[in-house]
């Protein structure tokens, strides 16, 4: 564990803080030879049903959004994968000045396509309030460009292929709602103004990261076109994973793929071969309301996945640190694991320390 923290270290690349140490977030930092990059600096308490005060959740967020603060002064550029709450620090929701973000390349996922309603909402009132403070030296707003919107999920031929016997009259029946619901989406994304690419005051710039490759230094840190948050059509949108390399060190970052639930995105995974791969594992804590049987058997059979790809490290945690049962539910993926002696710690774990949920009582 020691080494492959090390290894870590020795690269620049740490986790801030995550789930497993009592609040939502994965926030990750990584020192580069010109600068500081800061993916996803965001925090949130845990839910209701999370075996904690109310007041030690808010204490826990607090603290971890105050260390957020301290690696944003200074920090050469920001990634938002996506905007989730416990992603990005939303200024209007707990006083936080905007100037937090001055002099930073703010590399964020296109607020204009591929997202949803909510988060359509959320990534233009982000962007008003930092050209309010910092101010904007184009106009904020453009028409929306044309564009014939690619329906995403065409391109999964694997999750698309599967079998999964008495549930495939069901699963059809949700991803024809799915395309319907992606084309009243596309409708919204053609018709309303888009947010433009800026420059902000303070040195500050706004740019889309979709797709994009971009060096700073010896790293380099490539945003990949947006994928499911979850499973096919998931409603909570997209996100945009990351894959960062510095020193000949791979280490790629699901955001949120909640698992990864789509069998293509852990197979991409598995080919990148990463030397770490942060991965965010399904929301058990929602199981069986919100998370099904089969996606989170899909869940499990993917972590396994990349498992078979060898890589020196996996760093679970998120969505699945949220509940005392995580392990079991996805146990034969850690057997797996420790077949082939592949490293599977979350955050506290890798840093010597219990994940915060096991000594919880119900």
């Amino acid at each position: 564990m020691a080494e492959l923290l090390e290894a870590l270290m020795e690269r620049g690349i740490r986790m801030l803080w995550a789930d497993s140490l009592g609040a939502k977030t994965m926030c990750l930092v990584v020192e580069t030879s010109v600068g500081r990059a800061v993916v996803d600096p965001g925090v949130a308490e845990m839910q209701p049903g999370y075996p904690l005060p109310l007041e030690e959740k808010y204490r826990i967020r607090d603290h971890v959004m105050g260390l957020i603060l301290r690696e944003l002064r200074g920090a050469r550029a920001v990634f938002i994968t996506h905007y989730h709450y416990d992603h990005f620090l939303a200024m209007h929701s707990h006083g936080i000045d905007p100037a937090a973000y001055a002099g930073t390349s703010i590399i964020a996922k296109n607020p204009n396509q591929y997202i949803n309603e909510s988060q359509w909402e959320r990534a233009r009132l982000f962007v008003e309030e930092l050209a309010r403070r910092l101010g904007v030296e184009e106009e904020l707003y453009g028409e929306p460009e044309a564009a014939d919107f690619e329906d995403p999920a065409e391109k999964l031929a694997t999750a698309l292929s599967r079998d999964f016997g008495d549930y495939n009259n069901r699963r059809a029946e949700l991803l024809r709602r799915g395309r319907e619901w992606f084309r009243k989406l596309a409708g919204l994304w053609s018709r309303d103004r888009w947010v433009r690419e800026v420059r902000l005051g303070g040195g500050t710039r706004l740019t889309f990261g979709d797709g994009r490759t971009f060096e700073f230094g010896d790293a380099t840190i490539r945003v990949f076109e947006p994928y499911f948050h979850g499973a096919e059509y998931e409603r909570t949108g997209w996100v945009v994973p990351l894959l960062i390399e510095r020193g000949g060190f791979r280490v790629y970052y699901t955001s949120d793929l909640m698992g990864p639930i789509v069998e293509d995105y852990a197979e991409e995974i598995a080919r990148l071969r990463p030397d770490v791969a942060i991965v965010d594992g399904p929301p058990t804590y929602l199981y069986p309301y919100m998370l099904n049987r089969i996606n989170l058997s899909r869940a499990v059979t993917n972590l396994a996945t990349i498992i078979a790809a060898r890589p020196k490290l996996i760093i679970y945690d998120h969505h699945i640190l949220r509940e005392k049962r995580w392990r079991r539910h996805v146990e034969p993926a850690l057997q797996e694991a420790r077949r082939s002696d592949v490293a599977v710690l979350t955050v506290a774990e890798l840093h010597g320390r219990k994940p915060l949920i096991d000594s919880l009582g119900h």
